[in-house]
């Protein structure tokens, strides 16, 4: 009876190997204004006992590295994260909410996300009447925005670009680079509202950024793309510059980990390699993160 259980526990056991060393660099938890599956100290404790190397814990709306802190105490041994997304609560493009993070207890802040949720792009798709934060100005970014990016550099932050349009993520890629910033990172450039084109993407993975895919364009209420979808856009942008995260923790999705499974293994039936999926989900990731 024994052996037979082996037979289809055998699976699971492998892809459960196979998340040793991945870092999801996208993860939503409690506490937070919407409902999620599971809070930061479960999301690190899930994501340890998987075997992954590290996570980045993402609020809209709160600064995360306090929640870094306090999970790397509750769950030793796994490399957690935060940021700061420059949205409404920690208001908008907000020179001092960065600075603030980059001397908070422990110094595990370390993404700065564009606005999401309040940016004006994202506010302008959903049709919404209410105020929203705007990065640049007839073809030209906002001061403040700028004087962000320097502080990114000058700190050795990540930039994420949030929930821009094409055209602002090309401004705040060529920019940051400019300025020798050399972490940048696409937020899911797919999805709504950023709604990258391949060419789009290949433009920014030239000028030197990463290109970022999430589990959550492709299951549940967020669905937008198929794996065939992603996996062309992947082929065509290159691995070495994409980067494979979960964005879950919606409380109707699959758990992070759950999902960021799925993901490695669909791409793996699409032809992707062992080596092409570690360089999306370890190396890249952790080159951002400044890990070794």
């Amino acid at each position: 009876m024994k052996s037979h259980l082996w037979i289809f526990l055998l699976p699971a056991l492998l892809w459960a190997e196979d998340l040793r060393g991945v870092i999801d660099l996208h993860v939503h938890a409690a506490p937070d204004t919407i409902p999620r599956s599971v809070d930061a100290i479960e999301a690190a404790r899930l994501a340890k006992q998987a075997g992954l190397h590290g996570l980045v814990l993402k609020n809209h709306y709160e600064p995360t590295a306090s929640w870094a802190y306090f999970a790397r105490k509750q769950v030793p041994g796994i490399e957690v994260f935060g940021g700061v997304a420059l949205n409404l609560p920690v208001g908008g493009i907000n020179p001092a909410a960065v600075i603030r993070m980059t001397r908070l207890t422990g110094g595990w802040g370390r993404i700065v996300w564009m606005p999401t949720f309040d940016a004006e792009n994202q506010v302008r798709y959903s049709r919404e009447s209410r105020p929203s934060v705007a990065v640049s100005r007839n073809g030209r970014l906002l001061a403040e925005v700028v004087e962000v990016l320097e502080l990114i550099r000058k700190h050795g932050l990540v930039l994420a670009t949030g929930h821009s349009t094409p055209a602002e993520n090309r401004l705040l890629i060529r920019e940051a680079t400019a300025r020798g910033i050399e972490r940048t990172i696409v937020t899911h450039a797919m999805l709504t509202p950023v709604s990258m084109s391949v060419e789009q993407m290949k433009e920014a993975a030239g000028l030197g950024a990463f290109i970022e895919f999430v589990y959550n364009g492709l299951v549940g209420a967020n669905k937008q793309f198929t794996l065939e979808q992603y996996a062309d856009a992947i082929r065509r942008v290159g691995p070495d510059r994409c980067i494979l995260a979960s964005d879950l923790g919606q409380a109707d999705n699959p758990l992070p980990v759950d999902g960021l499974r799925s993901f490695l293994e669909g791409m793996r039936k699409h032809g992707f390699t062992t080596s092409e999926i570690r360089r999306m989900t370890s190396d890249n990731p952790a080159r951002l993160l400044g890990l070794p």
